[in-house]
């Protein structure tokens, strides 16, 4: 085990890190995975990855964030092109809002 990797704590969930540190948590299912957002999230840009469209479907209606994606990646939110349109990179909450959804 690499002497940099550590297990995380309760406080890293709600850090913001401005450079190469990531956190990871396993959950279980996903509400579990919903709960976890609700409660540390940045109500920015939230994504799951899944062959399962109920799934999908649940995570999508009910993670309250800016930017939903499914079987997308979250890089569409750096301020780059996606389908033409541009993502803004702004963490306020905008009065519209919906799932974005991959067309690969």
């Amino acid at each position: 085990m690499d002497v940099r990797v550590k297990p995380a704590t309760e406080l890293d969930w709600s850090t913001e890190y401005l450079e190469a540190i990531i956190a990871v948590r396993v959950v279980d299912g996903v509400d579990e995975a919903i709960a976890h957002i609700a409660r540390y999230g940045s109500s920015h840009t939230d994504a799951i990855v899944t062959a399962n469209e109920a799934t999908a479907a649940r995570f999508l209606a009910r993670v309250d964030s800016a930017i939903v994606l499914h079987n997308a990646s979250t890089q569409f939110a750096d301020g780059g092109e996606s389908d033409g349109g541009e993502i803004g990179i702004s963490t306020d909450r905008f009065h519209a809002r919906g799932p974005v959804v991959s067309s690969s």
